[in-house]
């Protein structure tokens, strides 16, 4: 994306950067550090006296030690009742418990939330962050990310949500007031942004060398393991799904997945579709990539080879295929996966 920096004058962007019991430390922490650079040990090419851009604080409910979800103890520095606006404020990755996220548990950041925007503030999330801001009923209607692994847990509790979880940043908004990051990691994109945004792209080029991050300009689909949706309730389909998890690779699977059905092949394209939300070719095609990413990560397999072993007797069409599913080759895939030489056993 290409525009120019904004900056506030000479005053540096107030960024709240927002501490819950549910957040996880690293994504926090890491994203203090780094919005931080600037003031804690500069930039290369700054120079004393340089313009220091950011002052973030870590704010929350009440001043004082807070316990994180990971058990870590962290300073709050300022309460968000004492907050009168900020540029920016930034919700970090929040850790689901198994009984997954409690609505209704934070009234009153959500409240200091949309109090925020009202006053121009940009709200932001990292991954799994989204689930507090959606509470604030502001991404309504808007296009948002989320952590891949908590996308059905989120489109379920918040529908009103489009979410993208392929992507790696969504911004959204009349003002792009509205910006979310995907899964884990991702929120060095977000906070690479939010330094190009307001210091210009040369600023975001010398943190990322600095701290070596990596803008995921690929997406995160290759990131994305396929797991077919199996809670839909069709008995029939889902025996379906239960044969073709071991035998996705036979030759002609949907064929066959018909015969053993029983049920007139329309019927069974039908229910199929609305069950998994996939036609049963675009299924098998998933399964098929999704057994060669691991082949690719695990052995040293041809790519000709994988190609048969998945069910492609054709590599031109498996290679064509396996780039529009994952946006990489099937080589490039390989190379950024697996484990690297120093690393193996």
């Amino acid at each position: 994306m290409t525009r120019k920096s904004v900056r506030l004058g000479s005053n540096p962007c107030h960024v709240s950067l927002v501490a819950l019991p549910d957040a996880v430390v690293s994504t926090l922490t890491g994203i203090f550090d780094v919005m931080n650079a600037f003031a804690l040990i500069g930039t290369p090419g700054t120079g004393a006296g340089a313009h220091v851009p950011f002052h973030v604080e870590i704010v929350g409910e009440a001043v004082g030690p807070l316990e994180l979800a990971s058990g870590v103890p962290i300073n709050v520095q300022r309460a968000i009742a004492g907050i009168e606006s900020s540029d920016i404020v930034i919700v970090p990755s929040v850790l689901l418990r198994p009984e997954g996220w409690e609505k209704g548990r934070y009234p009153g950041m959500v409240d200091w939330l949309r109090a925020m925007h009202q006053r121009g503030a940009i709200l932001c999330s990292a991954c799994s962050g989204m689930f507090l801001l959606a509470e604030t009923g502001l991404f309504d209607g808007k296009d948002a990310t989320v952590h891949f692994g908590y996308a059905r847990a989120f489109a379920s509790a918040y529908p009103a949500v489009p979410i993208q979880p392929e992507r790696v940043l969504v911004i959204a908004g009349a003002r792009e007031e509205l910006v979310s990051s995907g899964a884990s990691m991702s929120w060095h994109d977000l906070v690479l942004y939010l330094i190009a945004r307001y210091a210009g792209a040369t600023a975001a080029q010398e943190v990322a060398r600095m701290f070596a991050l990596q803008w995921h300009q690929d997406g995160l689909t290759p990131f994305i393991v396929f797991e077919g949706k199996r809670d839909h309730g069709d008995a029939d389909i889902q025996r379906a799904q239960e044969w073709l998890d071991n035998h996705f690779s036979v030759a002609h699977p949907v064929e066959e997945m018909i015969r053993r059905s029983r049920l007139a092949e329309r019927t069974f394209k039908r229910r199929f579709t609305q069950a998994t939300g996939l036609t049963p070719l675009v299924y098998v095609q998933r399964l098929r990539i999704e057994d060669a990413k691991r082949r690719l990560e695990r052995t040293e397999a041809s790519i000709d080879e994988i190609s048969w072993r998945v069910g492609y007797e054709d590599p031109a069409f498996f290679r064509r295929l396996f780039k529009r599913t994952t946006r990489l080759t099937p080589g490039d895939y390989r190379k950024r996966f697996r484990i690297p030489e120093f690393a193996r056993p």
